[in-house]
C-alpha cells in the first residue's frame, strides 16, 4: 500500500495515541464482561489475563517496529500488502475493517441499552443512530479534534478503573468501609484453590481474556498522523503494554479478594458490586456512565479505524477510489462517512434482526480479530527477512528476543483458536469466521482485485 502519506496531518500527540489504544481495549467487556469469565476459570483468571497481556505486548511491540520503520496510515494491512502480497494485504484490510464496523454497532447497542435505563421511554435505535451521527461528526472535523474526544472518553474509563483498584486495595490491606479489618487475599485460594476449575477452567478461559485485549492493535492505524512517529509510537507503546496490564489485572485482583470468586456476577455486574461494597449508593448510576463512555470511545475509534483502512484499501486500488480523498483538513471524509454510513446500516438491522443472529456475526469478527493478530506477526517475521543485516542493526525500535517472542505468539494464539472448538459460545466463531474470510477471498478474485500492487501511487486531495 501507500508507502507515503503526505496529504495525513501529523497531529496526534502520545497522549492520544495511547489514550486511544486503552480507549478501544478497556471496554464494555471489562466492565460488564469479565464476570463469565471468572466464573470459568475462578482466580486463575489472573494467569490468563498475564498470559494473554504478554502476547498482547509482542503483537505490539511487533507491529510497531513496523510502524516506527514505515508510518502510514494502512499499517499492518499495508505491511502485509508490501511483505507478504497483495491478498494478505486485502484480506487484512477488510477484514478489520468489518471487525470495527461490528464492534462500532455493537457498542452503540450497548449505548441505546443502558441510555435507556435512565430515559426508558425513549426507543434504543434513537440513542444508537445518534451515537454514530456524533462519533461520524468528530471524526469529520480534524484528527486533533479525533484525538482530544478520544483522550477524554478514555480517561473517563482509566479514572474509573484506578478509582476502583485504589478504594479496593484500601479494604483489602486496612479494612476500609468493613469496621478497619483488612480482608486480606485469602479469597484468592479458599474456595476451591487458586485453580477451582482445574487447569482446564483457566485454559477455557483463554478465548474471553484475549478477545479483551484485541483492539490495542489499533495503535498501528495512529502512525500515520502521529508527530514525530519514531519517538511517539515506542513511547505509546511501552507504556500502553504495562498500564493495560495493570488495569486489568488490578482490577479483577481487586475484585477476586473481596468477594469469592464463585459469588462474583451474581449481582450484576462486580464494578457495580464493588462500588457498592465501599459505600457508594450511586454506583449503578456511576457505571451506567462509565459504560456509555466506553462505549462511545470505541465506536469513536472504530470509525476512525474505518476510515483510516478505507482510505488505504482505496489508495491501492482495493476499494473505490473516491475513498482516498481528503478534506482540506487531512481528513479521509468520503471513507470516513461511508463507514459511518454502513455502521448506520447495521443498527438498523440490529433493530429487525433477532439478538442470536446479531451474536453470530459478532462471533465471526472476533475470530477475525485474532487472524489480524496472526497477520501481523506472520508480516512481521517477513519484514525482518527482506532486511539485510546492516538495516537490522539499524532499527531504531525492535520486537524483543525475535524471533523466538514471535513465534511464542504465535502458537498462544492458535492454541486459543483450538480451545474456542471446546466452549460453546464460541465455537460458532470457527464455522463464521472462515466463511468471513471465504467471503473476502472471492472478493479479492470476482472483482479482479488481484493484480499487482500499484507503486509509488500518488494523489492529490
Amino acid at each position: 500500500m501507500q508507502t507515503e502519506q503526505t496529504g495525513l496531518k501529523r497531529h496526534l500527540k502520545v497522549r492520544h495515541i495511547r489514550l486511544m489504544a486503552l480507549g478501544s481495549t478497556i471496554g464494555v467487556g471489562l466492565f460488564l464482561g469479565s464476570a463469565s469469565a471468572i466464573q470459568i476459570a475462578g482466580p486463575s483468571i489472573l494467569l490468563g489475563y498475564l498470559l494473554a497481556g504478554i502476547v498482547a505486548f509482542i503483537v505490539l511491540r511487533t507491529l510497531g517496529e513496523m510502524a516506527v520503520h514505515e508510518p502510514v496510515a494502512g499499517s499492518f494491512a499495508a505491511y502485509a500488502n508490501t511483505y507478504v502480497g497483495p491478498l494478505a494485504g486485502y484480506m487484512v484490510g477488510w477484514g478489520y475493517w468489518t471487525y470495527w464496523i461490528v464492534v462500532g454497532i455493537a457498542e452503540v447497542t450497548a449505548v441505546g441499552i443502558y441510555m435507556g435505563i435512565w430515559f426508558p421511554e425513549t426507543p434504543q435505535w434513537i440513542w444508537a443512530l445518534s451515537s454514530i451521527a456524533m462519533m461520524g461528526m468528530i471524526n469529520l472535523i480534524a484528527v486533533k479534534v479525533f484525538g482530544e474526544f478520544e483522550f477524554w472518553f478514555a480517561l473517563i474509563k482509566v479514572v474509573a478503573i484506578v478509582a476502583m483498584i485504589a478504594l479496593g486495595g484500601a479494604v483489602i490491606l486496612f479494612g476500609f468501609t468493613n469496621d478497619w479489618q483488612p480482608i486480606g487475599l485469602s479469597n484468592l485460594w479458599q474456595h476451591g484453590g487458586f485453580f477451582p476449575n482445574g487447569i482446564t477452567g483457566m485454559l477455557l478461559s483463554l478465548q474471553m481474556v484475549l478477545f479483551a485485549y484485541v483492539g490495542i492493535e489499533m495503535i498501528g492505524l495512529s502512525a500515520g498522523e502521529a508527530e514525530n512517529p519514531k519517538k511517539t509510537i515506542p513511547m505509546a507503546i511501552d507504556s500502553l503494554a504495562w498500564r493495560i496490564l495493570i488495569f486489568y489485572m488490578g482490577a479483577i485482583l481487586v475484585i477476586l479478594a473481596i468477594f469469592p470468586w464463585n459469588q462474583v456476577g451474581q449481582q450484576g455486574s462486580p464494578f457495580v458490586v464493588m462500588f457498592e461494597r465501599i459505600g457508594l449508593r450511586e454506583a449503578a448510576g456511576l457505571i451506567n456512565f462509565v459504560v456509555i463512555t466506553a462505549a462511545l470511545s470505541s465506536c469513536n475509534a472504530g470509525i476512525f479505524s474505518g476510515g483510516r483502512l478505507l482510505y488505504a484499501l482505496s489508495n491501492n486500488g482495493y476499494a473505490p477510489a473516491p475513498f482516498a480523498r481528503l478534506s482540506k483538513y487531512g481528513v479521509p471524509h468520503r471513507a470516513v462517512m461511508a463507514t459511518v454510513a454502513v455502521c448506520m446500516s447495521g443498527v438498523v438491522l440490529n433493530y429487525f434482526v433477532p439478538d442470536k443472529a446479531f451474536q453470530y456475526i459478532m462471533a465471526a469478527v472476533t475470530f477475525v480479530g485474532l487472524m489480524v493478530w496472526i497477520a501481523i506477526l506472520f508480516t512481521q517475521m517477513k519484514f525482518r527477512r527482506s532486511l539485510t543485516k546492516a538495516q537490522v542493526a539499524e532499527l531504531g525500535y525492535r520486537a524483543p528476543w525475535w524471533p523466538y517472542s514471535s513465534w511464542f505468539a504465535l502458537a498462544f494464539i492458535f492454541l486459543v483458536v483450538v480451545l474456542m472448538g471446546f466452549h460453546e459460545d464460541a465455537r460458532i466463531a470457527l464455522i463464521l469466521g472462515p466463511c468471513l474470510l471465504g467471503v473476502y477471498l472471492a472478493m479479492f478474485y470476482i472483482v479482479g482485485l488481484h493484480r499487482k500492487t500499484k507503486t509509488n501511487h500518488e494523489f492529490k486531495s
